[in-house]
């Protein structure tokens, strides 16, 4: 026998890819394994015990289906890729998830799958409760709302909302943060799996929560109606409402379903009530309908009696582990409690200490501003010392002045009596000159006059003496020559010679007169003078009375 003989033999595998809400798994199946095994496996892999409520749902020729547990997965019609994907979800709801959800991996696969089909709009909800719901799932992944850490906008890569309650409302992602905000601060010291559960005690109260929606007809031809299976029964509705059913058969009122090819019978447990026949689609469809139907109606039968040892084992621990996490928490709220006073105690220290720090600079800075207060109070009162003895000094320099102004004062009122005496000298003496002026312009004017009539009587003698002697020696016209043994050419002469001196006489006359009027220019000119400089005095007294009268 050969050493490979010898070895044991490998069984063949295929991969397997296992998607769920918040993950992705690879295995390798044996080819021989049934869905079971696989199923089983991932439960495994998740540590849920808890499977009953879970399923492998996969997707062929565009319709999903469910892996059977009882056939090897090979068999069954499933999509030929490599590695085979199926997705880990809840196939059946329970009724009251507060009571049936024991473990908390339970809760938190159930928390995310009912969030998803919220927001992806499967579940319709109201736009107030999306907004208490995606509280509580932004309590479950965040915690305790604390204003430092979450600032505005925290939320802003969240779907929290379902797009049809975005466009419903014209409001903007700020607004809508608040609004979730504003009832995220109020879950202060709720747990992650408490948050989660009672989001999911909301969402159970919806009325599309845990209801699979199938197309039916009442005959062959129409399909005009809706089947709708959940965890409480089958249910009939109209198909623009899947809310309100027009007709229901409870598990327990139900005695058998059935279908043959197309068409799905479900008979009540009263013989006498009606038999509800309709068809569907395809075949696969009465298939899924009735798998759905068989695995509700187990679980419907089985909450109704006395659990097994598992489960009660299951909720025995499960109350044992929120006794514990009970405890846990309020230890950690005690603590978070003790931390947080111990924080604001801290603050309060650090605040005190700040304070006190505070107050001894401001002391410092006090005590730094007197002590500068005091020494410029010294600088100011030496400056102040000085000050009064240059005010002693010019005190004693302004009475000297003022006694130099006293007697230049009394000195000014003499010279400005004398001045004012010089003053009417003065004028007395420019009286009398413009009184002399006033009479040697008249007696000018006089000797002008005289002058002018002396002149004209010489013209007027000169005149007859020249008539007369053309008229008394016509000969001396023709000739010229006379003798001077004449005597009428000696009084001829002799008129001549009085002529002439009378002719000197009023030149002596002029000469004088211009004489004295050339001394009366010089004397007025030097009266005028004389006036300038008196006023120049007058104006410089009058300046020293001035300067003496401001320094008073």
């Amino acid at each position: 026998m050969s050493i490979r003989g010898l070895k044991k033999k490998q069984p063949k595998t295929f991969k397997v890819k296992i998607v769920t809400v918040d993950a992705e798994m690879e295995f390798s199946c044996e080819m021989k394994w049934k869905g079971k095994d696989l199923f089983d496996l991932v439960c495994r892999a998740l540590g849920l015990r808890e499977t009953w409520f879970f399923g492998l749902q996969y997707t062929v020729k565009g319709m999903c289906t469910w892996l059977k547990m009882d056939k090897k997965v090979l068999d069954q019609e499933i999509p030929k890729e490599d590695p085979i994907s199926f997705h880990f979800l809840a196939k059946f709801y329970p009724e009251k998830v507060e009571e049936e959800l024991l473990q908390e991996i339970t809760q938190h696969l159930f928390f995310l799958q009912v969030k998803k089909q919220i927001l992806d709009e499967e579940i319709y909800c109201s736009p107030e409760a999306t907004v208490l719901l995606a509280s509580y799932a932004v309590q479950a992944k965040y915690g305790d709302y604390d204003p430092n850490f979450h600032e505005p906008g925290f939320l802003a890569h969240d779907e929290l909302l379902p797009k049809r309650v975005l466009r419903q409302y014209q409001l903007t992602a700020e607004m809508w943060e608040e609004k979730i905000t504003a009832w995220y601060a109020e879950h202060r010291g709720i747990a992650r799996d408490e948050a989660e559960m009672n989001y999911l005690k909301i969402a159970q109260d919806l009325e599309m929560y845990g209801v699979n929606y199938f197309p039916i007809a009442q005959n062959k031809n129409h399909t005009d109606l809706l089947l709708g299976v959940d965890a409480k029964g089958i249910h009939i509705y109209s198909i623009n409402n899947r809310f309100s059913p027009n007709k229901s058969f409870e598990w327990s009122a139900i005695r058998n379903i059935s279908y043959s090819e197309k068409e799905l019978t479900i008979k009540p447990l009263d013989k006498k009530a009606e038999v509800f026949k309709f068809f569907s689609s395809q075949l696969k469809v009465n298939k899924l309908i009735l798998q759905l139907c068989i695995g509700n109606h187990d679980l419907f039968m089985r909450r109704r009696k006395v659990d097994s040892i598992e489960i009660q084992q299951m909720k025995a621990q499960a109350r044992e582990e929120k006794a514990r996490k009970k405890m846990e928490n309020q230890r950690l709220a005690r603590e978070k409690q003790l931390r947080e006073e111990a924080e604001r105690a801290k603050e309060e220290l650090e605040r005190r200490l700040f304070q006190l720090e505070d107050e001894a600079r401001q002391a410092n800075e006090a005590l730094l501003r007197s002590q500068e207060a005091a020494e410029l109070l010294a600088e100011k009162a030496q400056i102040a010392e000085e000050e009064a003895k240059l005010l002693a000094q010019n005190a004693a320099e302004a009475e000297q002045e003022r006694q130099r102004l006293e007697i230049t004062a009394l000195k000014t009122k003499e010279e400005k009596r004398l001045m004012e005496q010089k003053m009417r000298e003065a004028e007395l003496i420019a009286v009398k000159l413009v009184k002399e002026s006033d009479r040697r312009a008249k007696e000018a004017e006089h000797l002008k006059q005289d002058l002018h009539e002396a002149r004209e009587a010489e013209r007027k003698a000169k005149q007859k003496l020249l008539d007369i002697t053309r008229l008394n020696y016509p000969h001396m016209v023709k000739y010229p020559q006379y003798s001077p043994t004449d005597t009428r050419d000696a009084n001829f002469d002799k008129g001549s010679i009085k002529l002439d001196l009378k002719d000197i006489d009023l030149k002596r006359l002029s000469f004088e007169i211009e004489r004295e009027r050339l001394d009366y220019l010089e004397k007025s000119r030097k009266f005028e003078d004389r006036l300038k400089e008196l006023k120049s005095e007058i104006h410089a007294l009058k300046l020293e009375e001035k300067q003496s009268g401001l320094y008073s």
